[in-house]
């Protein structure tokens, strides 16, 4: 079974922000499949569903990103996921926008949301896609990624969605984090 999280934070007020990237490209995943997010558990929005033989559970935790864990943590636990087994799409600040990443393990890296993750899970050796929003020039980094992209930034983001499916499917088909490095990155 895998355990597919995207990161964000819950509610209209932060819907199309930097921070809500990961929603946004999990939300293009589930409607390029005809799924959503149907079930509301573990603080956490989400769907237990049938992909290419395998069983997936997609989840969109509601707590704030700095809490993200808890659902995280929770969902692991009961459906008994290894965390080699789970893949977090979440927003980097360090790499340009749209910028696609997967890393296997190792630590947060300043993003509140790994750190609670990594502390509830009690270990760094999950899986992460992380997707570009470029480091603020002048704003204050909590402004930052609280703002949505502006026209052009969010074109260059839905570009990079059609290969964040392509990831997210050959993690589903079992391919380990070595290939989708050597494949993506």
């Amino acid at each position: 079974m895998k355990l597919i999280v995207a990161l964000g934070n819950p509610g209209l007020k932060y819907e199309k922000t930097k921070h809500n990237t990961g929603f946004m490209a999990l939300d293009h995943y589930l409607d390029e499949k005809g799924l959503r997010l149907d079930r509301d558990k573990f603080t956490a929005l989400y769907a237990k569903e049938k992909v290419a033989g395998e069983d997936v559970i997609f989840m969109e935790p509601q707590t704030y990103m700095n809490e993200s864990g808890r659902a995280v943590g929770a969902a692991a636990k009961f459906f008994k996921i290894d965390p080699s087994d789970i893949l977090v799409i979440h927003d980097d600040m360090d790499m340009p926008i749209a910028k696609l990443r997967i890393r296997a393990g190792g630590k947060s890296g300043g993003h509140n949301g790994i750190k609670s993750i990594i502390a509830c899970l009690g270990t760094d050796k999950f899986n992460r896609l992380k997707i570009g929003i470029r480091h603020p020039d002048k704003q204050s980094v909590v402004s930052w990624v609280l703002t949505p992209f502006n026209p052009d930034q969010q074109k260059e983001l839905e570009a990079s969605f059609a290969k964040v499916d392509q990831i997210i499917d050959d993690f589903i088909a079992g391919k380990d984090a070595q290939y989708l490095m050597n494949r993506y990155n």
